[in-house]
């Protein structure tokens, strides 16, 4: 069955939050508030739970102490309470279904469920929306608030990106399951599904799925926060080298989906992706989505710009190979590499 062979749903509306394990969370926090601006909004715990300044609601991010890093959970929030409710019934019926977790600071309770890889996932629908104190109201009043005057502020959460065993089939049950439409695809020569970028409304992507070449898969690749400006990237990228950030690639823009991108470890190991500007709105409905094969991939990767280090293929969170680190944040694999390349 393809995306055509049905009526489209739209039962699940956003990327709404996303909980992420460090084992050094002042670094984490460090790198996020004083170096990105994110805003603290509420602790609980072992967790720490932050919003860009322009996220509407309480929190976007939760930093959660681990003693490795990685990704608790990705949040969705569902169109209404009616959607969220046939979502849970199809999620039951897949098997994948874990159970109901309470509400959490800014979040109504929440169906938990696991992706064929075994990543977890929660789906709600009661949200609490952040109130600026008067000091931080914005004369522009479609904005949550005013700009802040520290770091160089990220707007929003933006997209996941997590590294599967298998793309074809985590793709196939976000789409029959919950709702997401493929933008774009990458097509080996041997006919394997290496990435998949995937839609709920009219960006390009909420979530990518992309072949993890240690061959474990559920791991974290990224997850990536908005500027929406060119300058706002190259700040940034000023920012995190002279307090002592090895960025990763970037800037540079990719192909698929054409949005200018940086990569950077932050402190507790976990790659984070802030965008510039996005790429494309789909706003066709009958979008026929774009495969890109062997001989176009490197246009697909980097459209312009320096090119990824190998690493990038095989480096996720939780990491469970042979690793050597020559910074506290800086990933090298250079052995591994060879070997999954061959």
């Amino acid at each position: 069955m393809t995306q055509f062979d049905a009526e489209p749903m739209y039962d699940v509306a956003e990327f709404a939050s996303f909980e992420l394990f460090s084992p050094d969370v002042d670094g984490t926090l460090w790198f996020f508030k004083d170096l990105l601006g994110m805003i603290e909004t509420g602790r609980s715990g072992n967790s720490v739970y932050l919003r860009g300044w322009q996220d509407h609601y309480q929190h976007s991010l939760k930093v959660t102490y681990r003693e490795t890093p990685g990704m608790g959970f990705a949040g969705w929030r569902a169109m209404s309470a009616q959607a969220l409710d046939r979502r849970v019934a199809a999620i039951k019926e897949t098997g994948r279904g874990i159970g109901w977790v309470e509400g959490e600071y800014g979040m109504g309770p929440a169906y938990e469920f696991s992706l064929p890889d075994g990543s977890v996932q929660r789906i709600n629908w009661e949200v609490e929306y952040f109130k600026p104190a008067p000091s931080e109201i914005s004369i522009v009043q479609n904005r949550v608030q005013r700009r802040p005057l520290s770091g160089v502020p990220i707007k929003a959460l933006d997209h996941l990106n997590m590294m599967a065993k298998n793309v074809t089939t985590n793709k196939e049950f976000v789409a029959e399951v919950l709702g997401f439409k493929l933008s774009e695809n990458i097509v080996t020569s041997a006919n394997v599904e290496a990435g998949a970028w995937m839609r709920l409304q009219t960006r390009s992507h909420d979530v990518a799925f992309t072949k993890d070449a240690t061959g474990e898969g559920g791991r974290l690749h990224h997850v990536a926060f908005l500027f929406g400006n060119s300058q706002h990237l190259n700040d940034a990228a000023d920012v995190l080298t002279d307090h002592g950030l090895e960025i990763e690639a970037g800037p540079a823009h990719h192909g698929i989906s054409q949005a200018e991108f940086l990569y950077v470890f932050e402190p507790g190991g976990n790659r984070i992706e802030l965008v510039g500007t996005l790429g494309y709105d789909i706003h066709d409905p009958s979008w026929q989505p774009i495969t890109w094969r062997q001989d176009n991939l490197e246009t697909a990767i980097v459209w312009y710009g320096s090119p990824l280090p190998p690493e990038f293929d095989t480096y996720g969170t939780p990491n469970s190979i042979p690793t050597n680190y020559r910074t506290p944040n800086r990933y090298i694999q250079a052995e591994a590499n060879q070997l999954f390349r061959k």
